[in-house]
């Protein structure tokens, strides 16, 4: 039986890597939270440790979507869109929720994963990959999410460092 291929988020690094045992599969630049690691809720910090995907959310819909609360608010994202709300948290295109699997560290309480409302997410092309710069979610540009949305499924798990 061949074991599962599973995501490894590294923080300081701020790179995506979906892997099969040593096989990377995937790999892209991504923007971590600014704010560093930490589960605490309202921290604004990227939760560590093992997740799963939870959802995946946006299938079918065009590049650019904009969500709110995990739904199309009907918004396509341009430049000037950014521009009218230059202090948006942009949720664009698709989004992987997280679910801590870790009790007390990452799942439950006031550290749970799931209700801070952690995702894998696209952001807009302009966005820095690379350097901290989210509200402790996982941001990665559209084309490479697209990549990745199609290669996981809900259950696939998630390692966050």
């Amino acid at each position: 039986m061949k074991p599962e291929p599973y995501i490894r988020v590294h923080f300081l690094e701020q790179r995506l890597i979906l892997r099969r045992e040593r096989k990377v599969l995937f790999e892209a630049p991504v923007s971590l939270a600014k704010k560093g690691l930490g589960e605490q809720m309202g921290s604004e910090c990227t939760p560590r440790g093992w997740h799963q995907i939870r959802a995946k959310i946006g299938t079918g819909c065009p590049v650019n979507t904009v969500f709110r609360g995990r739904r199309p608010t009907g918004e396509i994202y341009t430049p000037e869109l950014g521009q009218a709300y230059p202090d948006r948290d942009w949720i664009l295109t698709r989004i992987l929720w997280l679910s801590g699997l870790e009790k007390g560290k990452n799942r439950f309480g006031r550290v749970d994963t799931l209700r801070r409302y952690i995702y894998i997410h696209g952001a807009p092309d302009a966005a820095i990959m690379g350097l901290p710069g989210s509200h402790g979610c996982i941001r990665i540009h559209n084309g490479p999410l697209l990549e990745l949305f199609k290669q996981v499924k809900p259950g696939m798990r998630v390692f966050i460092s």
